[in-house]
């Protein structure tokens, strides 16, 4: 049994409503720390709203969310989002050097990011100090990717969320991204949430998965879940996907 200092986030009860349409609904649920967990299910199961929750970028309308046994609501956003890093499908670039686009989250906090700094976070998803200077439009889909996720590891959150972060990247770059990532999670213990939509990738990188539909979770476990569930419409989902 996972005892509660083992926990990074927990969700109790927790619903979310625009204008009356319910988009989650009685989510119940705990990720690990330290542990890869991936969130699969068909688009409109309500998986990057619930990712959003996970940093403050959205409220509950009824329930509560706590990070490290804390409520969400506690944190104050700035501080919140440096424990919590994102990194999108879009992989958001500016015009400018790699360095540029590398030292932003700095630079909104007045701070300056040293060369030598910046270097190493290159080295840690896998490129080298020849980046720095490049052109970060000029780059391949799969290497704008890792300089976000550098990105997002400037401020050494404790804890990661990726929306579809593989899903526009051809199969190599699939692979260096997926390697990078269990790297990420061994090398600094960062507690890592992965919306996928590839049932493989969330196999091969999940310790542990959440399978949603139609705003609610299904089922929770170890990712052999994902095979082994006797739930029929989780079965038929992911009959259908592979297919």
């Amino acid at each position: 049994m996972i005892s509660l200092n083992e926990v990074a986030i927990s969700f109790h009860n927790v619903c979310y409503e625009i204008d009356h349409l319910s988009i989650l609904n009685n989510i119940n649920g705990e990720f690990y720390k330290g542990k890869i967990t991936t969130l699969v299910g068909p688009s409109g199961a309500g998986k990057s709203t619930l990712l959003k929750m996970c940093n403050g970028l959205l409220s509950p309308t009824t329930g509560d969310i706590l990070i490290e046994n804390k409520p969400v609501h506690f944190y104050e956003p700035t501080t919140l989002r440096k424990s919590v890093g994102i990194a999108l499908q879009s992989a958001p670039i500016i015009r400018g050097t790699v360095f540029h686009n590398l030292s932003l989250p700095y630079t909104l906090q007045h701070k300056s990011l040293l060369e030598s700094d910046a270097i190493s976070f290159l080295e840690d998803v896998g490129l080298d100090h020849t980046f720095l200077q490049r052109q970060a439009e000029d780059l391949s889909g799969g290497q704008k990717q890792k300089v976000s996720i550098a990105r997002s590891l400037l401020n050494r959150p404790k804890i990661l969320l990726l929306d579809e972060i593989t899903s526009a990247l051809d199969p190599t770059s699939v692979y260096e991204i997926e390697q990078l990532i269990l790297n990420i999670n061994q090398k600094f213990g960062v507690t890592i949430i992965w919306i996928t939509h590839n049932i493989e990738q969330a196999k091969r990188i999940g310790h542990y998965t959440w399978i949603m539909m139609e705003g609610q979770l299904l089922e929770t476990g170890e990712s052999k879940i994902l095979s082994s569930s006797t739930n029929g419409k989780i079965q038929q989902f992911v009959s259908g996907v592979q297919q």
